[in-house]
């Protein structure tokens, strides 16, 4: 028989070929799962403010939890890393609107790693029953890492904060932000769950009840606790009442070099507050009890230069009332992001120093290695500010004044020891100019909104370039300004010195999730090493 030669890349007749369906089939069951969670990614971004559409976290939870189902523990990292990159990369845009896109697609790159870990881990606990629990207990976890490491931590994106306008607010009140943020996880991962089992009960016509029953309490659960926890939020007024002023000065410029315009802007604040001043003599406006000035207001030392101490005091007789100044002092060598109680009388008489200060803003982790990279980058941060130790709390004409500086805001320690430590009211001094108008003001806005329900206080949110705020204890917001108009917001608002179980509890609730998850990865690991030991090289698919 004489052989026949076959040309090269010509399949060979006698081999089974592959349908081109299926290859088709297979690339797409190989692409499916990544861009599922790249863009649930971007969905969650998307219910995130300025936007309204909070309950698109939950569609969005889901996706992930589709592309994670039944999934190894590798699988899920991957696919846990993209889902963090199509979230964090839009929601932190801002962070290189001045300083150029290389330090945004860093913090993205690192942050999403934790994301990548929280992959891995409902990749592993997928095959449990009760997923949906071990689910949101993980995300939990992950963010409790995130909020503490590295470089004491970027908390930035919390489900939580999201939520502002949703309808699991109130269980802010019940357990803070690990409370709110897991049972909006949980909530929609129960979602996915019940869509699986609703169709492969209409495929195969049979769900066990168990997992049918773990799904709608993943539904339901968290909604009917929210609805619970409404009791808890409320706007009475317990102290009495008082009547805050909140002062936007606005800035000659957007950008970095608003620090270049230091005296412009402390003249601008004076001027709005004298502008103020004004409107109270005409009775135009109620005379306030006092005034909150923003973050940055005085870049000029007060102390140490004789013109600003001039200025700030001139506005300070004007209104008649105590301000509470942002300033950017030095002191024992020592460079300090500041606020101090000015009395019109006396002059300053109080100080806090922000404690939780921003690396790579307020100051330069590893100096030395950022600097051989780029010297550039070094001369934006030329001194790092040094840490306060103490709360602070003003006395304010009797009213006791909670300051969270800016940035820390987002951390849950840094705002329940203002309340713990007396404060009938917490006010967030910010400096958003750098960020020109971006979404971060909106983003900083909803923390302050959730931690007026988590602590049942009043916020007032005075910024320099806007949107400044004032905020009722159920998380309202009653009055705000424009961006980069110089305003000021008056009004009379609630003291309450009551405790909420999220205050009273502190970190209790986080600590207890994630024990959760840990338990959850200690019984998935159990559960494939005894199929290893069984022979079955992995556990089988998922129960239904």
């Amino acid at each position: 028989m004489t052989a026949t030669a076959i040309p090269v890349g010509t399949p060979d007749p006698s081999e089974p070929q592959a349908a081109p369906g299926s290859r088709a089939a297979r690339r797409l069951r190989r692409v499916l799962p990544a861009s599922v969670a790249a863009l649930s990614g971007v969905l969650l971004y998307v219910s995130f403010p300025p936007r309204t559409v909070w309950w698109l976290a939950l569609p969005a939870l889901a996706g992930l939890g589709w592309a994670l189902h039944g999934r190894t523990w590798k699988a899920g990292l991957g696919l846990g890393y993209l889902f963090g990159l199509g979230f964090l990369l839009p929601l932190l845009v801002w962070t290189g609107v001045e300083v150029g896109p290389v330090p945004w697609l860093a913090l993205a790159a690192v942050e999403a790693v934790f994301l990548a870990l929280v992959g891995a881990g409902i990749s592993a606990v997928s095959r449990l029953p009760a997923r949906p629990v071990w689910a949101a207990a993980l995300w939990t976890a992950g963010e409790a890492a995130r909020a503490r490491v590295p470089f004491e931590g970027f908390p930035w994106g919390k489900i939580a904060f999201g939520q502002a306008e949703g309808v699991f607010l109130p269980l802010a009140a019940v357990g803070g932000t690990p409370v709110l943020g897991f049972a909006v996880v949980l909530c929609g991962f129960g979602l996915f769950e019940a869509v699986r089992l609703a169709l492969l009960a209409r495929r195969t016509g049979a769900v066990r009840r168990g997992a049918a029953t773990a799904a709608l309490l993943a539904l339901a659960v968290p909604l009917l606790a929210a609805l619970a926890a409404r009791p808890l939020v409320s706007d009475r007024a317990e102290n009495g009442t008082a009547t805050v002023a909140v002062v936007q000065g606005n800035v000659p410029r957007a950008g970095l070099d608003f620090n270049a315009q230091r005296r412009a802007v402390l003249d601008y604040h004076a001027r709005e507050t004298e502008r103020l001043a004004a409107e109270i003599e005409a009775g135009r406006v109620p005379r306030p009890d006092f005034v909150l000035w923003p973050e940055n207001s005085s870049d000029i030392d007060p102390f140490a230069n004789p013109d600003a101490r001039h200025v700030i005091d001139r506005a300070a007789k004007a209104v008649g009332v105590p301000i509470s100044v942002g300033a950017v002092v030095e002191r024992d060598g020592k460079q300090l992001n500041e606020q101090i109680l000015w009395d019109p009388e006396k002059g300053p008489t109080d100080t806090y120093d922000k404690r939780q200060i921003q690396p790579f803003g307020e100051y330069l982790p590893l100096r030395s290695l950022i600097g051989a990279i780029n010297d550039e980058w070094t001369g934006m941060v030329r001194q790092d500010f040094t840490r306060g130790t103490e709360p602070g709390v003003f006395t304010m004409a009797g009213t006791k004044v909670g300051l969270v500086t800016c940035y820390e805001a987002a951390f849950d320690w840094a705002v329940r020891s203002e309340v713990t430590d007396g404060a009938q009211l917490i006010s967030v001094p910010s400096n958003n100019a750098t960020f020109d108008r971006s979404e971060m003001t909106h983003q900083q806005l909803a923390m302050s909104r959730v931690r007026a329900v988590e602590h049942s206080r009043t916020v007032t949110v005075p910024v320099t370039s806007g949107v400044s705020a004032i905020i009722m204890p159920d998380g309202r917001i009653t009055q705000r300004t424009g961006m980069f108009v110089a305003d000021s917001l008056v009004q009379e608002v609630p003291l309450r010195s009551s405790l909420t179980p999220a205050t009273r509890l502190g970190v209790l609730p986080e600590i207890a999730l994630v024990l959760v998850a840990a338990a959850g990865v200690g019984l998935a690991v159990n559960r494939a090493v005894r199929a290893r030991r069984a022979g079955t090289g992995t556990p089988g698919p998922a129960a239904a």
